[in-house]
C-alpha cells in the first residue's frame, strides 16, 4: 500500500483540512479522556509550522443523527482542546459553506480551526459526493489522520480525498507501521488477546491471528458466545475455561493459563477486556492480564475503547509499545477487512 505522506507535500500557504477523531467523552462540558486529541497534535504542529498554511480540523462527536443537536456541539470542547493540543483554536458553527471560509480568511498565525460536528449532516454518513465536494470546497489539501475511522466509507473520510489530493497524517502513518508489523511479521512467541462482547465482530480477528500467532486468548463475553456456538478452533486457541458469575471476570485458573502464556511472549496484541472491568472485583482479570503484558517485555499493542479507557484509568498508556486510536478499524485492518479511508489514499495525491 502506498500512501502519499504529509512530510512529502509542499504545504507553504495551503488551506489544510485535517480529519481527526475527537469522538470523546464528554464530562461538564469537556472532554473526559486525552488520548485520542494528543494522537493528533504532531500532525497539528506539523502544519502550523509551514509557512502560511491555514489548518482546519474536522470531526464527529457522538451520533447526532444527521441534525444540529447542541448536546453533539464541538464548542463545548474547544477550551479543553485547545489546553490539550497547546494552540488558540477558532470554532466554527458549521462545517461547510461561507462560515467556513470567512474563518479560513480571518485566520491569525498560529490559530487553528475547529469545524462543527459533520455528523449534523445525514449526507457525512451517506458519503454523498455533493457534500463532500462542500466539505473540500475552501480547501487545497485533505489530511487524514484519524485511523480509527478509516474503516468507515463516509464523506469527511473518503468521499472528500476523492474531490482534493489526499496525505497521510504522522499517526495515521505511525498506526499502518505498527499494525502491519503485528499483523504480517510479529515475533514469535506470538500472542493474542481477545476479550470483550460481540464474538461477530472478534471472530475475523481470532481466526486471523489462529493462522500465524503462536496463541489466541480469549476472555470475556467472547469466550462465552463461541462455547455456546459451538464455534470449533485450533488447539491454539484457547477460550476462557472458568468464569465468575457468567462471564463477569475470567476465574483464577483460566487467569493463571493465560498470564503463563503471555510472560513467554515476544508479540502481544490486547483487544477487549476480561470480564466487568468497570465494576471491581471484576477487574482484577483485566489488570492481572494487562500486568502480564507489561511485565513480559514483549513488543505489544492495544486497541478498542474500553481496552483505552483501562490503560488511560490505570497509567498504564506509557507501559504499552503502541497503543492504536482504533477499535473498530483495528478489528478490521487486523482482520484483513477493508479499510476504504486508506484504499482512497493510495496514489490519490499527484504525482511528478
Amino acid at each position: 500500500m502506498e500512501i502519499k505522506k504529509i512530510q512529502e507535500v509542499d504545504l507553504k500557504n495551503k488551506a489544510v483540512l485535517l480529519r481527526v477523531d475527537f469522538n470523546v467523552e464528554i464530562e461538564n462540558g469537556s472532554a473526559k479522556e486525552q488520548f485520542k486529541i494528543l494522537a493528533a497534535k504532531k500532525t497539528v504542529k506539523y502544519i502550523l509550522s509551514q509557512e502560511g498554511a491555514r489548518l482546519a480540523l474536522i470531526t464527529h462527536l457522538g451520533r447526532p443523527e444527521g441534525k444540529k443537536n447542541q448536546d453533539f456541539s464541538l464548542r463545548q470542547i474547544t477550551g479543553g482542546l485547545e489546553e490539550i493540543l497547546g494552540v488558540k483554536i477558532k470554532f466554527v458553527e458549521d462545517c461547510v459553506g461561507d462560515k467556513v471560509k470567512q474563518a479560513l480568511n480571518n485566520l491569525e498565525q498560529g490559530e487553528i480551526l475547529l469545524l462543527e460536528n459533520v455528523r449534523f449532516y445525514k449526507e457525512e454518513e451517506n458519503n454523498d459526493r455533493e457534500f463532500a465536494e462542500k466539505l473540500a470546497e475552501n480547501f487545497d489539501i485533505f489530511v487524514n489522520d484519524a485511523f480509527s475511522v478509516c474503516h468507515r466509507d463516509q464523506a469527511s473520510v473518503t468521499g472528500i480525498a476523492k474531490v482534493l489530493p489526499g496525505l497521510a497524517g504522522f499517526r495515521l502513518q505511525e498506526e499502518i507501521e505498527k499494525l502491519k508489523k503485528v499483523k504480517e511479521n510479529p515475533e514469535h512467541p506470538a500472542v493474542a488477546v481477545i476479550g470483550g462482547a460481540k464474538i461477530e465482530t472478534k471472530l475475523p480477528l481470532i481466526r486471523s491471528f489462529e493462522k500465524n500467532y503462536d496463541y489466541v486468548l480469549a476472555g470475556g463475553k467472547v469466550s462465552i458466545e463461541a462455547t455456546d456456538r459451538n464455534l470449533k478452533f485450533s488447539d491454539n486457541v484457547i477460550l476462557a475455561f472458568d468464569l465468575i458469575e457468567n462471564g463477569k471476570d475470567i476465574g483464577e485458573k483460566t487467569a493463571a493459563k493465560f498470564k503463563e502464556i503471555i510472560l513467554q511472549a515476544k508479540t502481544v496484541v490486547w483487544n477487549g477486556p476480561m470480564g466487568k472491568f468497570e465494576q471491581p472485583p471484576f477487574d482484577k482479570g483485566t489488570k492481572e492480564i494487562i500486568e502480564a503484558i507489561i511485565a513480559s517485555g514483549a513488543f505489544s499493542v492495544a486497541g478498542g475503547g474500553e481496552s483505552i479507557q483501562v490503560l488511560e484509568e490505570n497509567g498504564w498508556l506509557e507501559k504499552i509499545s503502541f497503543v492504536s486510536t482504533g477499535g473498530g478499524a483495528m478489528l478490521e485492518y487486523l482482520s484483513g477487512g477493508r479499510m476504504p479511508g486508506l484504499e482512497v489514499l493510495e496514489n490519490n495525491f499527484p504525482r511528478p
